[in-house]
């Protein structure tokens, strides 16, 4: 009932906020610029306003506040969330006071992330005692030293493949909603067995509200990107429940669509590079879907699908396995 009651509280919360949020956004001329190499067809979205990843962020922040007691993980994955989305939040600033696509250069974000997962790491284990095993679906495996700089790595890389992610309307906002229902189902059914996941369905439940309220303003055609700022927001909230509640490994399969479309950037600059010819028609992923005559909605609706049968396979894999 607690997490049914945060799911709709954090879903509520977000369409208010949203109603009183984006007129701001709008007379402050908080506008999206669209990056020229893009799909054409984007231009149109130009003027749109962005940053709308506050919206979710503080309805998800007040829905936390019920939440406050004795379990430091709390506050481990608030940090996560919130240190990424005020990465996200710099970018997204430095964006809009030069009035172009160009936020962060690529190394300060990367050195700022680096810096928010040293720390969300050592919160980790200090206060979590987390310890540096890795959990293959009932396998624990002990990766030693050797945990810290591979974790760093993948929390990285999956923080930044969300924000690849978020190429579409509604795209980023509609898989997220996927991968958080997934964490809530895996923390329902263990919560009872596993100390670590007893905040997990609750923070989960409000994530996946606040995705939902979200897609009232940011289905196509969106009246409002999340930006950087939301995008990684997403991103830290995805690895933050991932390294605290010991499913890393289930992450993989749970933000697949994730990977897919960091792994499309790679291949197609690794192709590039080596031949001097495209891999895809353009990366990431759902532009190539796009250039091939898709039409944006499906595009989103296809990716959102193919994260639920993803989400689906890792929760059975983690039920079968933990028998």
């Amino acid at each position: 009932m607690e997490t049914l009651f945060l799911f709709l509280g954090a879903f509520l919360l977000t369409a208010v906020i949203g109603k009183i949020l984006l007129p701001v956004l709008i007379n402050l001329k908080v506008r999206q610029s669209i990056r020229r190499e893009g799909p054409q067809k984007h231009l149109a979205k130009a003027g749109t306003p962005t940053m709308g990843g506050l919206i979710f962020i503080a309805a998800s922040l007040i829905c936390c506040l019920f939440l406050i007691g004795d379990d430091p993980l709390l506050w481990v994955w608030l940090f996560a969330f919130l240190s990424f989305g005020l990465i996200g939040f710099l970018d997204d600033y430095a964006k809009l006071r030069h009035h172009e696509n160009k936020g962060l250069s690529g190394k300060q974000k990367l050195a700022a992330q680096f810096v928010a997962v040293v720390v969300l790491l050592l919160m980790n284990q200090f206060l979590l005692g987390r310890g540096t095993e890795l959990d293959f679906f009932g396998a624990v495996v002990d990766l030693g030293w050797w945990y810290y700089p591979l974790m760093a790595v993948f929390v990285v890389g999956m923080v930044n493949a969300v924000n690849l992610t978020d190429g579409l309307d509604g795209l980023a906002s509609g898989v997220s909603l996927v991968t958080f229902a997934g964490f809530l189902v895996i923390g329902l059914a263990w919560a009872g067995a596993f100390a670590a996941y007893q905040l997990l369905p609750q923070l989960a439940a409000i994530m996946a509200g606040g995705c939902l309220g979200f897609l009232l303003y940011n289905r196509y055609p969106a009246k409002v990107f999340m930006g950087d700022t939301g995008s990684m927001a997403l991103g830290g909230a995805v690895v933050g429940l991932a390294v605290t509640c010991r499913l890393e490994v289930a992450l993989i399969g749970l933000g697949l669509v994730y990977l897919l479309e960091a792994a499309s950037v790679m291949l197609q600059v690794f192709w590039f590079k080596l031949t001097g010819k495209r891999l895809f028609l353009m990366s990431p992923l759902h532009h190539h879907f796009e250039l091939k005559g898709w039409k944006e909605t499906r595009v989103t609706l296809v990716f959102c699908l193919a994260a639920l049968v993803f989400a689906a396979i890792t929760v059975g894999a983690v039920y079968i396995f933990s028998l």
